[in-house]
């Protein structure tokens, strides 16, 4: 339990992911827009369709690395028993890993616990089984409200956690990231993995919501 809420005090690697409130824009991050500016502004890129791309791999492509993830943890004791012991080499069994999932911890929810992932010093994130870090993910309330009124944001994301059921907050750093394995939804027995995965959002994996039950994914 070394990287819980009562650990703040990581070194972070401070070549990724800067955030920091209203720190001004990294050089790189006013490239990028300098050049998207450009190319919008020639005709080349459509700001629509390049929303729709962002979209696809934030929400889409990403996230259904983890979602096979946790589906195969469902499915198979054994798989589970390995993600449990070294959750880097078990999702790399996969196929998955990388820069951003070097050094990963697998943490599970439960009837009696439930995890939340943050990174308070900047945005760690696990990009090679979540896609890209949500905005809100990166700003300044969550990743300090997170830590001090977890329950008050699991809310405002319309989870609601129970007052018997204990929440833990996993601060992500440069060495360590985080992925939250949701409880299975009931009635899913003998589903497949394909069907399983289906139920997972990139939400459930950082803590701020459940999987989805079999009748909202119907």
């Amino acid at each position: 339990m070394a990287h819980d809420h009562h650990d703040h005090d990581h070194d972070h690697d401070h070549d990724h992911d800067h955030d920091h409130g209203q720190d001004p824009p990294s050089d790189m991050t006013l490239r990028v827009k300098a050049l998207q500016s450009l190319l919008v502004e020639k005709g080349l890129v459509d700001p629509a369709a390049l929303d729709a791309i962002i979209d696809t791999y934030e929400h889409k492509v990403g996230p259904r690395n983890g979602a096979r993830v946790v589906a195969r943890a469902w499915s198979d004791p054994a798989y589970l028993g390995r993600l449990r012991t070294d959750a880097t080499a078990a999702i790399a069994e996969i196929g998955y890993g990388g820069r951003q999932g070097e050094h990963m911890v697998a943490v599970e929810n439960t009837p009696d616990v439930h995890n939340l992932v943050v990174c308070t010093l900047c945005s760690c994130y696990p990009w090679s089984v979540l896609g890209l870090p949500p905005v809100w993910y990166k700003s300044s309330p969550y990743r300090s409200r997170a830590v001090i009124d977890p329950r008050g944001v699991m809310a405002e994301f319309g989870l609601k956690v129970a007052d018997d059921v204990e929440v833990r907050v996993w601060d992500s750093t440069a060495e360590i990231r985080y992925l939250v394995i949701p409880e299975r939804p009931a009635g899913t027995e003998g589903w497949s993995e394909e069907l399983l995965a289906e139920l997972v959002s990139r939400d459930s994996m950082i803590g701020v919501a459940l999987a989805r039950s079999p009748e909202a994914a119907a």
